[in-house]
């Protein structure tokens, strides 16, 4: 479970009922059943509406990536990993990584290896893994796109309700006192749609593209790793290369790995 995601939720929530509460406002005007109506099942149609029916039917799968803490493409274990094959295929040589490829669940690190070992062209390798990538990268990017256009409807819904409820709230002007809790509760509409697009859906499609840049950088790192290997580069090169791939906090747990490995290795 991706713990920040659920934090960030649980403060935007907070944020809300904290600030109306400040502002000495009636936090009860927020259980407003036709506002969420309107806002919830208004999005959704509005959703549905746009994009196709298998996309609609990916977002259960959508939404587990966006709530789960990902590390099957770690890319510090990933190196380490690669580097570990390329000292193997310059001991034993490149057909020892066969019996290393069922280890893998990973489908992009048995498919890679299955043709390196195999003798394939190189440039047929990269063509392969790279049109994967791309087929992934579209459809992470149908994905966040979902979430970016909810996040676009639901303040534009907001609107909606509110106008709704003024319409309901003009029919009773002759008590006032109902006058001013209907007006209030006109603008709760206003205010679901903003959250649910501004706190919700946008930073959600946010998140998702951030998740499938981390994946492709990490399949990357895999691709040109199995690629090396297979021209016969050396294990110290290769780690260099790869290693260069990783962001500066990515680097340093790497070495701090590699130090503590040497360290028991002397022991």
């Amino acid at each position: 479970m991706d713990i920040f995601l659920i934090i960030g939720i649980v403060v935007g929530f907070l944020t809300v009922i904290v600030g109306m509460i400040v502002k000495g406002a009636n936090i009860a005007v927020l259980l407003n059943p036709a506002a969420a109506i309107i806002i919830l099942i208004g999005t959704s149609a509005a959703v549905v509406n746009s994009f196709p029916r298998k996309e609609i039917l990916n977002i259960p799968k959508i939404l587990g990536v966006l709530f789960k803490e990902r590390q099957e493409h770690d890319p510090v274990a990933l190196v380490e990993l690669i580097v570990n094959l390329a000292q193997q295929a310059r001991k034993d040589g490149l057909l020892s990584l066969e019996s290393k490829i069922e280890e893998f669940d990973n489908h992009f690190l048995k498919e890679g290896l299955s043709m390196v070992v195999d003798g394939i062209e190189p440039d047929y390798i990269r063509d392969m893994l790279e049109t994967e990538i791309e087929c992934m990268e579209d459809r992470h990017r149908a994905g966040a796109q979902i979430f970016s256009a909810a996040g676009s409807y639901a303040p534009t819904l907001g609107v909606l309700g509110a106008v709704v409820g003024l319409i309901g709230a003009l029919g009773n002007l002759n008590d006032v006192e109902k006058l001013g809790h209907m007006i209030a509760a006109a603008f709760v509409a206003t205010l679901f749609g903003i959250f649910v697009g501004y706190v919700l859906c946008h930073p959600f499609a946010s998140r998702l593209k951030r998740k499938s840049y981390e994946e492709v950088k990490s399949l990357r790192i895999i691709m040109e790793g199995f690629l090396s290997i297979q021209a016969g580069e050396n294990p110290r090169s290769i780690k260099m290369k790869l290693v260069a791939m990783l962001d500066p906090k990515e680097r340093a747990r790497y070495e701090a790995n590699s130090a503590k490995q040497g360290q028991e290795g002397v022991n």
